[in-house]
């Protein structure tokens, strides 16, 4: 008996044990990190204010050099833990693609750069929170622009139990400076200067720049000192340059003759249209949260392939559905740009999409000279145009006599309206 209670005494001891170590045991909260000052300092941040054990997580989807030195700078600052996850072939395939093929575009100009690669950004993070069974997310997003909505909606989406942290809207530190000082008092001494740099926001398929001269509409942006992939069109080459793009359902599949994934394809546009000064454009948008922000976004390959898409789809898709693809390409603009990728009307519309796409198929030639893209010719096995019917010369499928029924017939109503306008008048006049 005495061996027995003195068993059952050990047993309550080791599961109080084991219930103190449970509570001393910190919680997991990934960071969205980009290895840039703010998310560095928030690592410092997160550890002081909250109980956590912060990990890392940088998705790649085209930053480029801005991945260099990430590992020792996250865990010098604090961090537990650091992933880099390549998503850029993904963020291709199921972002960019249904995008470019929906033709969604963002009041005239914007090709959603930014705006397809963040919910993919709030999947992974949501992954990485699970695999290691973290309880919080945290981003650096500002209060005042589109990616805390877009972060935080697609986590919601993906994940509506686990916590978000947003220090923006939350902490005292209000400048590039105080954020130095603060790594400075938490023994992080860092590499980073108050500078007169842009905000950009880097992926495969742009650049976005903010601030400095662009923040006053009246000034012209400084090209020189803010182009990254880009040239100014005034400097681009003097001689023209002729392209070629294969496509197959919507998708490009060769440039130039040559067979290439469509990642690869976009990085190689991306030089050519650079190189010839291809799609820049400046833009005062109507963001999410109601203010008006004037950015400069650089997106040379996108550019050259939305083009040739247009072209290609102008050949194969017959009237009615051309028309009513342009009202479904503003809806998924809107819907992108407000952070509705993971909505069931987003995927209805990418459904209608591909559905469109099963003709885009063909060849679109090109020629890029100085910022300008300029049609050299499109062929498909699918194009409906005729040339027989086209031709001003007379061909046996359309007869122009015929034309004279369909106008009577077509511009009945109006004939009808004109007459009763007439009648109206002739009366008052009696």
């Amino acid at each position: 008996m005495a061996g027995k209670a003195s068993a059952k005494k050990e047993n309550v001891k080791k599961e109080n044990a084991k219930k103190e170590s449970a509570k001393s045991k910190k919680e997991k909260i990934i960071l969205a990190y980009s290895g840039g000052l703010d998310t560095t300092t928030i690592i410092p941040w997160l550890l002081e204010n909250y109980n956590y054990d912060v990990i890392c997580c940088c998705i790649n989807v085209g930053q480029q050099e801005e991945l260099d030195n990430l590992e020792e700078r996250a865990l010098s600052s604090g961090a537990k833990k650091l992933y880099v996850v390549d998503v850029q072939d993904e963020y291709v395939e199921n972002y960019v693609l249904p995008t470019l093929q929906a033709d969604a575009v963002f009041e005239y100009k914007y090709l959603l750069g930014t705006a397809t690669a963040r919910p993919l950004i709030a999947k992974v993070l949501v992954d990485i929170a699970k695999k290691e069974g973290a309880t919080a997310i945290c981003h650096g997003a500002t209060g005042k622009g589109n990616d805390q909505i877009r972060f935080e909606l697609g986590i919601k989406a993906l994940a509506p139990d686990l916590k978000i942290i947003a220090p923006w809207r939350i902490w005292n530190i209000r400048s590039r400076m105080e954020s130095i000082e603060y790594c400075k008092a938490h023994g992080i001494n860092l590499p980073f200067k108050v500078d007169s740099s842009y905000s950009r926001d880097r992926n495969l398929w742009h650049i976005s720049h903010e601030g400095l001269e662009l923040e006053n509409p009246a000034e012209a942006p400084n090209y020189d000192h803010l182009l990254v992939l880009s040239v100014r069109p005034e400097k681009a080459p003097d001689k023209a340059e002729s392209i070629e793009i294969q496509w197959d359902k919507g998708v490009p599949v060769k440039l130039n003759g040559k067979k290439l994934s469509p990642r690869a394809i976009i990085e190689k546009l991306n030089e050519l249209g650079g190189k010839h000064g291809v799609g820049i454009i400046d833009i005062v948008e109507n963001r999410v949260v109601g203010m008006k922000s004037r950015g400069v976004y650089e997106t040379p390959g996108g550019t050259i392939l939305q083009e040739a898409h247009r072209q290609l789809e102008e050949l194969v898709l017959d009237r009615e559905t051309l028309k009513y693809k342009r009202l479904v390409s503003v809806e998924f603009a809107e819907l992108v740009y407000a952070a509705k990728w993971f909505s069931p009307l987003r995927e209805a519309l990418s459904a209608f999409v591909a559905e469109t796409q099963k003709n885009v198929t063909g060849v679109t030639k090109m020629r890029l000279y100085k910022g300008n893209i300029i049609k050299e010719g499109t062929t498909s096995p699918f194009t409906l145009y005729d040339e027989d019917i086209a031709s001003f010369t007379t061909g046996e499928l359309y007869d122009h006599h015929d034309a004279e029924g369909f106008i009577t017939l077509y511009g009945l109503s109006t004939k009808v309206r004109a007459l009763k306008a007439q009648a109206r008048e002739a009366k008052k006049k009696k």
